[in-house]
């Protein structure tokens, strides 16, 4: 052959997250890692580069100790590097850097246990850079990392000329090596025939670099995109033998198509030059990292440029950043200080194996998949969430010790400028945001690890307007939809959901979920229009600040709030005050709360008042696992779903239980109220489409109340948690 040699690099990146369910795990197994596995098995002319996050390692070493001997074979004749990480996959710039350091030298000692490999590459998580990074990693004992050429593009690089190799970046002079994966791969493979992939290959190698370096064109990519993606099995596997047939194909041009695994090309060549990248990541999680009509506008800008083919314009197009998540969901923002929170407690431990251990709990919490949401569901997967808090809550615990005494701290945990109140003591832990409704946003069962407030609000986000669009034009594929021939990835156009009819779901909550929000509802306003958002608030109360003051006696911390507002009576606006006090006793597994409302008028006023509470049970779609009952104090009545939209008059005591985790909670009130109660449901993306998700239970707690002038008005609502729970019959 005259044409001149061009390198390749494949790097294969498998995951499976923290609190992954056993049977996603098995399945992709055996449609993507086994299949690649064998694959190279069968083609070892064709070496590759193969990255596994620690709790998938784990995982296979538990359950398949037969795949690993295989792999280490393959790492042992050369043929495949195995690359390191943050163990549990986090997004390294979340963390202190003690913990970034910390996750990547985990990983590599448990491939260095594993295989008898030293690693010196490393994945980066979701490919989200920031230009402080290059210390950290190399004080990891890392020489490369993998990155986008969307990085390079930032800073005006030409990735069609420009990015066929690797470059050197540094910070405060701690050098590493950045290899960019190339878009072009990315969706070429397994997307594009191999021949036009071999003819796209030549055409790069006839074009040789100035330098007369030789040219690697590099991909790193997902492992679960070659099976285990909608559609992806038959073509990469079944029929279709896309990737056999890639690989025949590398191994019939091996004298000019030169497969390498990325250290032994850095061994050989040296860098293409020196760079300093910007704050990025791949260019579809700067999409979904936007506000949500601000995400939208981008994606139909971005589409509609790709269709003009305009990449001069479309090369310096930007999103946001990912630290944006912690702004755009208060849920991911509170989960990621939480875990700030306990690594300053954990790194204050004395050295040791109980240090150790509170460690490895950290990190496992600091897994990435809740602490972002783009097509997949992220943020949005319950058994995700309840996992990380599981990991923070018992690291946290071992941190305090087993019976620490009750602790206030007033802080701004969520470092928004404005403080909140915490409590850590046996058996809860909560927190408050009295800038927010006074409202409990987090209440901790230590004894089971489980975060009781663990819930979503309900978000709009920027690929709604896609689904709505597709529904008045009634193109929505759902799987009663006619079968269609068409292969897809997950970028597609096609607008596919789980079931019909998700439009009607589409609700947007204009105040965060949480507990004890006090709201004040017209005499008209009907539990409908309560549970899908869209009512008069009469009162200044939901979302708004109250003044705080706290104190700890004996054993017991008394949590008090107080709000002079406003609420409308008729054409009135009438000046009340809400007060409410917390108590929480060391050593009891109760929450008591005394409710009291006044007003200064010379005459009573009446008004609806209402008491938001919340309960977050992964689950709680399934009635098998989850269920409420309601009762009068004597008897207890039939389990029902959790997922019930209804009103019930004359409630004095209701529990919310899970069988899954066996708790429950019980809630008691001082005097009979209505009970509207509803689920908490998003519409969010997946890998097969659009589904609707449960993320928790709202509960008011309603009473019709005559305030009378220069009295007060008053309700005791107790909470307690017992480690039991109903079962069907």
């Amino acid at each position: 052959s005259m044409t001149a040699p061009i390198y390749l690099s494949l790097v294969f990146h498998n995951h499976q997250p923290v609190g992954q369910f056993d049977y996603v795990s098995e399945h992709s197994t055996h449609v993507s890692y086994l299949p690649l596995i064998e694959l190279l098995e069968r083609h070892p002319g064709v070496n590759a580069g193969m990255h596994f996050t620690g709790p998938l390692l784990d995982w296979l070493i538990a359950h398949h100790p037969e795949l690993i001997e295989r792999l280490r074979v393959l790492v042992s004749l050369g043929q495949v590097e195995i690359l390191t990480g943050g163990y549990y996959e986090p997004v390294l710039v979340a963390l202190p850097d003690e913990d970034k350091v910390g996750q990547i030298k985990k990983l590599t000692e448990k491939i260095k246990q594993t295989f008898g490999y030293e690693a010196n590459g490393m994945w980066l998580a979701e490919r989200v850079w920031e230009p402080h990074l290059p210390r950290p990693i190399a004080q990891a004992g890392v020489k490369y990392v993998i990155v986008d050429d969307t990085h390079f593009e930032g800073v005006g690089f030409d990735k069609e000329k420009e990015l066929f190799g690797y470059y050197v970046t540094e910070e405060q002079g701690y050098p590493v090596a950045v290899f960019p994966t190339l878009a072009y791969l990315r969706y070429a493979i397994p997307w594009s025939p191999v021949q036009t992939l071999i003819d796209w290959l030549r055409s790069e190698a006839d074009q040789p670099l100035p330098t007369f370096v030789p040219k690697l064109a590099f991909m790193g990519d997902d492992g679960e995109k070659f099976g285990t993606w909608p559609g992806t099995y038959e073509h990469c596997w079944g029929d279709g033998r896309y990737m056999e047939s890639l690989f025949s194909a590398l191994e019939k041009n091996a004298d000019w198509i030169k497969t390498t695994t990325p250290s032994n090309y850095m061994k050989q060549y040296p860098a293409l030059g020196r760079v300093y990248l910007p704050s990025a990541s791949y260019m579809e999680m700067g999409e979904w990292s936007l506000p949500p009509d601000a995400s939208h506008q981008l994606t139909v800008l971005k589409h509609g440029l790709e269709v003009q083919h305009q990449n001069d314009i479309l090369r310096f197009l930007r999103g946001g950043i990912w630290r944006s998540f912690m702004v755009k969901y208060e849920e991911i923002n509170h989960m990621q200080k939480r875990a700030l929170a306990v690594s300053e407690k954990i790194h204050e431990m004395r050295r040791g194996r109980k240090r150790d251990e509170a460690l490895d709990l950290l990190w496992a919490a600091q897994s990435n998949d809740p602490y972002w949401h783009g097509v997949f569901g992220g943020i949005y997967l319950f058994n995700f969430r309840v996992a990380n808090y599981a990991n923070l809550i018992a690291a946290e615990s071992m941190a305090d010790g087993d019976d620490a005494a009750a602790l206030l701290k007033i802080t701004d945990f969520d470092r928004d400028g404005r403080d909140e109140t915490i409590v850590s003591s046996t058996p809860f832990n909560a927190i408050w945001s009295q800038n927010v409704g006074g409202s409990l946003i987090e209440l901790d069962y230590r004894p089971t690890c489980y975060n009781l407030l663990n819930i979503m609000s309900r978000h709009k986000e920027g690929y709604h307007a896609d689904l709505l669009e597709a529904a008045r034009e009634n193109r929505v594929m759902t799987p009663e939809s006619p079968a269609s021939n068409e292969l897809e990835n997950i970028h597609s156009k096609t607008i596919r959901a789980k079931e019909a009819g998700l439009e009607k779901f589409l609700i947007y909550d204009w105040h965060r979920r949480a507990s004890f929000l006090d709201h004040f509802v017209a005499p008209h306003t009907t539990l409908d229009e309560f549970y899908r958002a869209q009512y008069a608030e009469q009162g200044d109360f939901v979302n708004q600040p109250y003044q705080a003051d706290s104190s700890v006696k004996d054993k017991t911390v008394s949590v008090h709030f107080q709000r002079d507002g406003h609420v409308w009576v008729g054409e009135t606006h009438e000046a009340v005050r809400v007060s409410k006090t917390f108590a929480l006793e060391h050593g009891q597994n109760t929450v008591n709360v005394i409710y009291s409302l006044t007003h200064s008028s010379s005459a009573p006023i009446d008004v609806r008042f209402g008491v938001e509470t919340v309960v977050g049970f992964d689950g709680g779609q399934d009635l098998n696992y989850c269920a409420m009952r309601i009762g009068d104090g004597v008897s207890i009545g039939d389990r029902l779903p959790l997922t019930a939209v209804g009103a019930i008059d004359n409630v004095t005591h209701y529990s919310a239980d899970s069988n899954l985790r066996n708790l429950t909670v019980a809630t008691e009130l001082s005097k009979p109220a209505t009970l509207w109660h509803f689920p908490l449901e998003t519409v969010a993306l997946s890998e097969a489409g659009f589904e609707r998700g449960y993320q928790g239970t709202a509960f008011l707690q309603l009473w019709t109340v005559t305030i009378p002038a220069g009295e007060a008005w008053s309700v005791v609502i107790t909470q307690r948690v017992t480690e039991a729970a109903s079962r069907p019959s």
